[in-house]
């Protein structure tokens, strides 16, 4: 069996044994990512709290397999944060280069923050830095000129 084949069928069989039959499982190779789909009002209500456990559970099954590690995005939560934080980023740019001050973004995990640092790599006159620590950890950009 393929990779890609391999990834969606273990990943539709962990679905499956946590009581979701009728989930949708789809593999985005580019991204190297795995979606997940299942309509089921709980899972909704409780993505943020259920997505970074699934992520676990399928990168340990991926690891166990000798596949390569995948992001798991749950009924597109992912996506829509990913675009939300974009857009976030682009506002703040915006603001630092009207401004020629430093713009802080709120507190974000790490794969956010590197959303935001390759979001900025087109603003030359644009620098940005993690600062803080643990859970306050953010972004600040500067205007360098």
């Amino acid at each position: 069996m393929n990779p890609a084949n391999l990834i969606v069928e273990k990943t539709k069989q962990l679905i499956t044994l946590m009581g979701f039959p009728a989930a949708e499982v789809a593999l985005d190779e580019e991204r190297r990512k795995v979606i997940i789909l299942i309509d089921d009002r709980f899972v909704s209500d409780n993505v943020i709290n259920i997505l970074p456990a699934l992520d676990h559970v399928v990168n340990l099954i991926l690891k166990k397999e000798g596949l390569i590690p995948h992001v798991v995005d749950l009924n597109y939560y992912r996506k829509e944060r990913e675009r939300l934080i974009t857009e976030l980023a682009k506002a703040a740019a915006k603001k630092a280069s009207v401004t020629k001050q430093e713009v802080a973004l709120p507190a974000m995990n790490g794969y956010e923050r590197r959303l935001v640092h390759m979001e900025l790599t087109t603003h030359p006159e644009l620098k940005t830095e993690s600062a803080g620590a643990g859970k306050d950890r953010h972004v600040v950009i500067k205007f360098v000129s």
